[in-house]
């Protein structure tokens, strides 16, 4: 009879299909680190008991892949911001067990702000840091630890202090800090070296567990490949060359942090609160609940300048007023004005599973180019809302009802071109149902602080009742109007 003296941690997935289906090994290049701190990471998961409760932070790099191998909560987050995501989970997920997994250029680099501020606020979480001394899945660039003389492709000649600065100590610079209660640094070089290193990945785990508060680990990591060395001889140059620049050990290993993670938690401020703070009432934007005809998933697209993103806001906010789930995802290029910007907002009374619209129901276009580019993505039996001041041609398609509404022209009437999103914007909310003129009427004050534009909109809003008074009868079925 055999006994099991040792097996894949429960908390990795049985098979890594980000290599291809079924393997059962990582796409790690050959003497990676990751794959070493990986094993560390969910061995400790398990023996604590956390796997049901441990959210994973993975931001841009190779660390990103995490979540191929981790069978826990996973968040791919922005470049850099792996802390701050882990700090709003902290704040609203009580027992989570939440972990900031992050490389060299990612958070000294990129996100060296946002570290520096969460474990200045004493979060309570676990950041294991990556250090391989250079940027690795992007080509082998300098990163903010890139050690004096090393050579990589940005620093063909070896780093010069003179030029390109000293490389930067997270750990020294994370114990000068009051805040933190556990920092320490350790190294991939050798097994007994991995066995410190395994033994501080569980301390700063436990901390969490015990809610001491921020802890961070950062790991002398070999990266063959960028070295350009085999994995034997990267092991010798990380213990010859990174850690007399980088010296492992403890630096900080409290009993308990200066803040009480219960005091923390009571000092938390209620949404009423918040909504008092920002001036509104909550009575003034609640309006009651709509019943959708069907789940709206809408795209406004224009000019910068022209409103469309603070309209796609408003929008949203307005299905919030009305008790319903809604998303706002802005897409714009450089420019503040005159480049071209989009907004996708999706308006549901279930849960929404991604905020992207890429096949709208309802499509809302502020000049030509924008129904140029977006006409033939709208879903058959959808809406297109037209400017046509400014698209003068009539939608091609027969498959959609088109709204025609001259907002330009209409909003220069009235004294301003910038509430034409407004006049389109009320003509969709009654073609629609998905908003009332009520709500739009609410919100709109709460959103525009300058009064005048108040006026303005609220101005917009009637002429555009008008318009689809007279535009669209109830017995409109044509296909165009």
């Amino acid at each position: 009879m055999h006994t099991i003296k040792h097996q894949k941690a429960r908390s990795l997935y049985p098979t890594f299909d980000r290599k291809a289906p079924g393997a059962d090994v990582s796409h790690y290049c050959p003497g990676c680190g990751h794959g070493t701190v990986h094993n560390l990471i969910a061995e400790a998961i398990d023996d604590l008991g956390i796997q049901d409760r441990t959210i994973f932070c993975s931001p841009v790099g190779c660390s990103v892949f995490a979540y191929y191998y981790f069978d826990v909560g996973n968040i791919q987050c922005a470049h850099g911001r792996a802390p701050a995501v882990a700090s709003a989970i902290r704040r609203t997920h009580e027992e989570a067990i939440v972990i900031s997994y992050q490389g060299d250029g990612d958070l000294a680099g990129i996100g060296m702000s946002q570290i520096v501020h969460a474990a200045n606020r004493g979060e309570n979480i676990t950041v294991f840091f990556i250090n391989n001394a250079i940027y690795g899945m992007t080509g082998g660039q300098m990163a903010p630890t890139t050690i004096l003389g090393q050579n990589t492709v940005t620093t063909p000649a070896g780093r010069l202090a003179a030029n390109e600065g000293f490389p930067v100590g997270v750990a020294e610079i994370i114990n000068s800090l009051q805040a933190p209660v556990f920092v320490e640094r350790v190294s991939l070089a050798g097994p007994v070296k991995v066995m410190k290193a395994r033994m501080a990945i569980r301390k700063a785990l436990r901390n969490q567990v015990e809610k001491k508060g921020f802890s961070l680990v950062e790991i002398l990591s070999p990266c063959p490949v960028n070295w350009k060395m085999t994995a034997v001889e990267s092991r010798r140059w990380l213990e010859n060359n990174l850690e007399p620049v980088f010296p492992v050990g403890n630096l900080r290993d409290l009993p308990k942090g200066p803040f009480d993670q219960v005091d923390k938690k009571k000092a938390r401020i209620s949404d009423r609160k918040i909504l008092e703070i920002l001036g509104v009432g909550e009575e003034e934007v609640h309006t009651g609940t709509v019943r959708l005809k069907e789940e709206q998933n809408f795209k406004i697209a224009g000019f910068g300048g022209q409103g469309v993103l603070s309209t796609g806001i408003l929008l949203a906010n307005c299905a919030i007023a009305e008790g319903l789930k809604t998303t706002w995802l802005p897409s714009y290029g450089a420019e503040m004005r005159g480049g071209t910007a989009n907004a996708s907002i999706n308006i549901s009374h279930e849960t929404i599973g991604s905020p992207i619209v890429s096949f709208p129901n309802a499509l809302m276009v502020m000049n030509l180019p924008s129904l140029d580019a977006f006409e033939d993505t709208v879903r058959p039996g959808g809406a297109i809302y037209v400017n046509s001041s400014l698209a003068p041609r009539k939608v091609r398609r027969e498959d959609v009802t088109a709204y025609h509404i001259p907002a330009s022209d209409i909003a220069n009437d009235l004294g301003g071109i910038q509430c034409a999103s407004v006049i389109l914007l009320t003509v969709y909310a009654l073609v629609s149902g998905a908003i009332t003129i009520e709500t739009l009427q609410k919100v709109i004050p709460l959103a525009i602080k300058r009064k005048n534009l108040v006026d303005l909109n609220m101005r917009a809003i009637e002429v555009g009742i008008a318009w689809h008074r007279e535009n669209c009868p109830k017995e409109e079925k044509t296909t165009e109007v």
